[in-house]
């Protein structure tokens, strides 16, 4: 068990070691698979081990997996082998010192991903956030334009600004345990009913927590690092910044949330999410109806998701199972899109909308996965996108949250009108004078990661037995089944 839990975070920080050493610059762009493989086998295994209700612990308590910490681990490992594996070769970096350097950032981070589902302490979590900054921001500006390097700066400002306001809170939440008599930042002891927490230290720590996590998770109005970010990283690490960080950000509202609602009961992070969920969502349908970049437009599409989500964990216990499902099919499928992005890039040499006409029938190899992940992402049935909305949508109305649940459903059919009508202009437009076929340039990629996430997504709803027990125990464990 403490192998489980230890080689997630341990043999990834060996193998970004190595990768940047010369004599394994053969081999270093392999080691983002190799990682994201292993912290989706811990996670596995780890789903398995606390089936029972037991939680695994290692180094004193420090380190602890619930069935919460197994299903994002998981999802960790899921997503980052779909990101790593299907861009495989999507950096022309070469060999040497570049190389070796993006393949152990990429490695680092996804350490710190596991490392911020995996702790018990609210503390080391957040220091596990601050790390996928560090480790971001040089990925965002890995291609080292002038564009790539001003978004590699707004991100680190503004990701710095959540953080901060976020430790600030979690500082506000000691004091509140302080004042019970038993100062700690474990989640295990803040979620004890006997445990005395200060109400009016917990109000202000839970709101300036989650509203430092919320700036991470990308909702309005701390979203604006987004866009430029996703836009000029690379594209495997666009698709694990939309993939897993921000759900790792929503993961830690998530615990937040829980301790906050033992205290002050969930109509207080009920109003705060509510307001950020719509107002992700206004902010996605506003700039998505006129968007150019296709890039861009997978950027803002994060928001509206993570609005939906958002909503969920506003609704509270009877959408969380729901909000979790929706975290894997998300993932999934965003970074399916964002490695195909990258694709079309290259070939295109262009990420404008407007230059990309008739690629269905000029490159059928990229345009069918393209439109298959679209229809997803849109939430058409069977993908999962499509039963976790409609569950949190139905589940709000019923909770007594119809305005809310109308005024997004509302959003979120201008936000389908627009990424319908862009993709059908990128995929069965007439091709023009303006996009030509240009040479093949790394055009394809390996297609079976892309696949498997796929079928994943269509058919993972429909395992109700098992998925459904692996939902229920993670929700539980937040309190939201009893």
């Amino acid at each position: 068990m403490v192998f489980a839990l230890l080689a997630p975070l341990a043999l990834p920080l060996i193998l970004a070691a190595l990768s940047l050493l010369r004599k394994f610059s053969t081999v270093t762009r392999f080691f983002p698979i190799a990682v994201s493989g292993i912290v989706l086998g811990g996670g596995v295994f780890l789903i398995f081990a606390t089936a029972t209700g037991q939680a695994q612990t290692a180094l004193g308590g420090v380190i602890r997996a619930d069935a919460l910490s197994a299903y994002m681990l998981a999802v960790v490992g899921a997503v980052g082998l779909v990101a790593t594996w299907g861009g495989l070769g999507a950096v022309p970096t070469g060999h040497g010192t570049l190389a070796g350097s993006y393949d152990s950032l990429l490695c680092v981070f996804l350490a710190a991903m596991s490392l911020a589902v995996l702790a018990d302490n609210i503390g080391v979590m957040w220091a596990s956030v601050e790390a996928t900054t560090i480790a971001t921001a040089f990925l965002v500006g890995h291609h080292r334009t002038r564009k790539s390097l001003e978004a590699a700066w707004k991100y680190v400002i503004l990701g710095s600004v959540g953080v901060a306001i976020a430790l600030l809170g979690i500082v506000l939440i000691y004091a509140a345990s302080q004042n019970a008599g038993e100062p700690t930042l474990s989640w295990l002891s803040l979620s004890n009913t006997t445990l005395s927490l200060d109400p009016a230290m917990m109000r202000a720590g839970g709101a300036l927590a989650v509203l430092g996590f919320a700036t991470k998770a990308g909702l309005d109005p701390m979203h604006s690092w987004l866009p430029d970010a996703h836009s000029q990283a690379p594209a495997p690490v666009s698709g694990l910044m939309s993939g897993v960080l921000l759900s790792v950000a929503l993961y830690a509202i998530l615990r937040i949330q829980a301790v906050t609602n033992l205290v002050l009961g969930p109509d207080f992070l009920r109003i705060m999410l509510s307001i950020g969920a719509l107002l992700s969502l206004a902010v996605a349908a506003a700039l998505l109806i006129r968007q150019r970049d296709f890039k861009r437009m997978l950027a803002y599409s994060s928001i509206e998701h993570m609005g939906v989500m958002a909503l969920g964990a506003a609704i509270g216990a009877p959408a969380i199972p729901a909000v979790l499902l929706y975290i894997l099919g998300h993932g999934l499928i965003k970074a399916t899109l964002f490695v195909l992005s990258g694709r079309i890039l290259a070939v295109e040499g262009t990420p404008v909308i407007a230059e990309v006409r008739g690629l269905l029938a000029r490159r059928p190899g990229l345009a069918v996965p393209w439109l298959i992940a679209m229809v997803a992402l849109v939430g058409f049935p069977p993908f999962s996108i499509f039963f976790s909305e409609v569950n949190i949508l139905f589940t709000g109305w019923m909770e007594g949250m119809g305005a809310i649940v109308g005024i997004a459903l509302l959003l979120l059919l201008i936000i389908f009108a627009s990424l319908v009508r862009l993709t059908v202009a990128m995929t069965l437009g007439a091709a023009t004078a303006s996009s030509p076929t240009p040479p093949d340039r790394s055009a394809h990629g390996p297609l079976l990661p892309l696949v498997l996430a796929l079928v994943t997504t269509a058919v993972i709803a429909f395992l109700a037995q098992p998925i459904a027990a692996v939902l229920a125990r993670a929700a539980a464990t937040l309190g939201a089944i009893h």
